[in-house]
């Protein structure tokens, strides 16, 4: 079944009852392949990586009655079969606020479980305590494109933009001019975009001019990040490649997907920036 026809059925954009005792079955998976054959995907996949998962409206009650409030990380292996659809799990996140637990270990692994058979892989979760949460708020590393003088026609996906010279460099270049739409709501998803890469120079105006082209597009996050992925995979053919792009927080969760093909890379440090 096409996605789109599987989110006539999921809960982003309709008016929804919140269910404030707990209750997995509020869950949406979404496969993942169906996006991933629009950009050419269809053998074994280009990338490793996670889409990261943070969520701030986290709440339950101690066996006392007493409410227990905390941070969420959640880690979801770009491997998995799923990805769980963002207004179904902070449904799901929200149906704890009246269930009693007696600790938080109990919680984080009754979430990393439900969510590990919704995505149907190995989802890793932390909880912290508010007076234990990392505090890492931070810029992107790299050159920062934004102050480059360019003109933007184009606010559809436009990959003919991204060239090469003949330079062989390794660099890190960052933008905070991210924007797309939510694949169902047509909502705006703000985010900042990381790019890392070993290969010929790619041309930083005509980098910065594809990214500005994604701001019309209807996507989810993740494909989003998979899309420019495999754009400058295919137009500069880099020894090794990695996007790590952060987004803003909606309905408690943001959502930051890292996708890369650079060798004994298997890690990602979840810092924060300054509009997260």
């Amino acid at each position: 079944m096409k996605t789109e026809a599987l989110l006539n059925e999921a809960p982003l954009g309709k008016k929804s009852s919140y269910i404030n005792t707990y209750s997995p079955s509020l869950l949406f998976p979404l496969p993942r392949q169906p996006k991933r054959d629009e950009i050419g995907i269809t053998a074994a996949l280009p990338f490793q990586g996670f889409d990261i998962w943070n969520g701030f409206e986290l709440s339950w009650l101690n066996l006392k009655g007493k409410p227990v409030v905390a941070i969420s990380e959640a880690f979801f292996p770009c491997d998995s079969l799923f990805l769980v659809e963002s207004k179904s799990q902070k449904l799901y996140l929200n149906s704890f606020n009246n269930s009693r637990f007696d600790s938080l270990e109990l919680v984080r692994t009754t979430i990393e479980s439900d969510l590990s058979k919704a995505a149907q892989a190995p989802v890793k979760v932390k909880l912290y305590r508010l007076n234990e949460a990392p505090n890492k708020t931070v810029t992107l590393r790299g050159l920062c494109l934004d102050d480059l003088d360019i003109e933007c026609t184009t606010f559809m996906p436009d990959p003919s933009t991204i060239e090469t010279q003949n330079e062989y460099i390794e660099e890190t270049v960052y933008t905070n001019l991210l924007k797309s739409n939510c694949l169902v709501t047509g909502q705006p998803d703000w985010g900042s975009i990381e790019i890392s890469y070993r290969g010929k120079k790619i041309k930083h105006d005509g980098l910065l001019k594809y990214i500005v082209s994604l701001r019309d597009h209807n996507e989810f996050h993740e494909q989003c990040v998979e899309r420019i992925f495999m754009d400058i995979q295919r137009a500069c053919s880099p020894e090794w490649l990695t996007v790590y792009a952060r987004y803003t927080r909606r309905g408690g969760l943001d959502i930051n997907p890292y996708r890369t093909n650079r060798p004994h890379t298997n890690e990602v440090d979840n810092f924060r920036l300054i509009r997260q």
